[in-house]
């Protein structure tokens, strides 16, 4: 009984001494630990970058005017319009900056001197980018978003004839401008900031204050008629040199003007406003108080099933983040399309507003000037893309 029990019980330690995990040595656990890391290095640095190629593809996919507007000329001038447009991280927040309004001297009437835009608010899209890129990564500019960062309310006061910026927090002042009592002049614009950190519209104050640099509105609209005529293999600044009286060697953006799209040229086609006679690539001119022609837009799509038209423009005077480059839209009735662009019955979802709080504009609204005095806004049409549009409408 004793030798069977013993028997048992030597057994039982030679089954448990098979199932114990032999004792590891060292170089084994480091080998172990050091593939893991290997691993854990190779996923840490490929993962992202796998991850980014998904994100890059899709952000294609997405980008891609043809996905929504289809081959023809609505996604060539979507095309053109996305130009105006970048994303930067700026004071650790993603923006979306649009191309700033370039203005025509309107504010430096009360200073001796005109001052010198980037390239007259005529200059091509990446040219402007590009510049708007190194006024970006200046110190200067980092200077700026700080400011706006110290977490206490303050006033950014613009000294545009100087090219300047500067702080106040006087309290009376903040409370001025939030009671709406302006204080500032047109070169010097004071501008309310929380101190929480800078927004896009911060940015484009900037641009637009000491930066000086963007697109007016007819360079707007002339970029995307070129951008039409590249797309379907005309050299619009050649063909239109002539009649602008471009002098060789010089750009025929800088000769494109408002004057030029309200003239009587026969490079233009003057269209009848009623909306069944309108097209993309027709562009828009509305008229000041004086009756002159004043802004220019240009028609991206009209969509006669459900009753919209949609057109772009670049104009300081839009609600604080419309400024610059962007989208409006008209609202009819697809069951009358033989109404006028004045026509009251339409709605006009633009809305006018002064560039700085305070600041006095006339009209409250795009169809508002569209439609002002008799004769009030006009459409003309650009002879030399005609045959353009067909093709790329095909």
């Amino acid at each position: 009984m004793e030798t069977l029990l013993t028997k048992n019980k030597n057994t039982k330690n030679l089954t448990a001494n098979q199932h114990k995990p032999k004792p590891r040595t060292i170089t084994a656990i480091l080998n172990s630990k050091f593939v893991a890391f290997v691993w854990f290095v190779v996923i840490l640095l490929f993962f992202p970058k796998l991850q980014s190629f998904a994100q890059t593809d899709h952000l294609a996919a997405f980008s891609d005017p043809t996905r929504i507007w289809g081959n023809g000329i609505e996604s060539v001038i979507e095309g053109a319009y996305r130009q105006f447009f970048i994303t930067r991280i700026i004071g650790d927040r993603v923006m979306n900056i649009r191309m700033p309004f370039a203005m025509n001297n309107e504010r430096d009437f009360m200073v001796k001197e005109n001052w010198e835009i980037f390239m007259d608010g005529k200059g091509s899209p990446d040219k402007i980018w590009e510049a708007i890129e190194e006024i970006l990564d200046s110190k200067e500019f980092d200077e700026y978003i700080n400011a706006l960062s110290s977490g206490r309310e303050k006033v950014i006061i613009f000294e545009m004839n100087e090219r300047k910026w500067s702080l106040q927090t006087d309290l009376f002042v903040i409370a001025r401008i939030k009671s709406g009592a302006f204080k500032g002049l047109p070169h010097r614009p004071y501008v309310l900031t929380s101190g929480n950190g800078a927004l896009e519209s911060d940015v484009y104050n900037y641009l637009l204050c000491v930066g000086y640099i963007g697109l007016d509105c007819s360079g707007f609209v002339w970029h995307i008629l070129d951008y039409i005529g590249n797309k379907g293999g005309i050299n619009l600044g050649r063909v239109l040199s002539p009649t602008l009286g471009v002098p060789r060697g010089s750009e025929p953006a800088r000769f494109v003007g408002t004057a030029f799209f309200g003239s009587r040229s026969p490079q233009l086609i003057q269209v009848n406003d009623e909306i069944r006679n309108l097209r993309p690539a027709d562009v828009l001119l509305f008229r000041d108080i004086d009756g002159t022609i004043v802004h220019s837009a240009i028609i991206q799509s009209i969509d006669f099933t459900k009753g919209v038209i949609r057109y772009l423009q670049c104009t300081n005077v839009a609600p604080v983040f419309e400024r610059g480059a962007h989208e409006s839209f008209i609202h009819f009735d697809p069951l009358n399309t033989a109404v006028s662009l004045k026509d009251p019955s339409l709605h006009w979802t633009q809305r006018r507003a002064p560039p700085f709080v305070g600041e006095d504009i006339p009209f409250t609204g795009d169809g508002e000037i569209f439609r002002y005095k008799l004769n009030g806004g006009k459409v003309v049409r650009l002879k030399a893309l005609e045959p353009v549009i067909e093709r790329l409408n095909r």
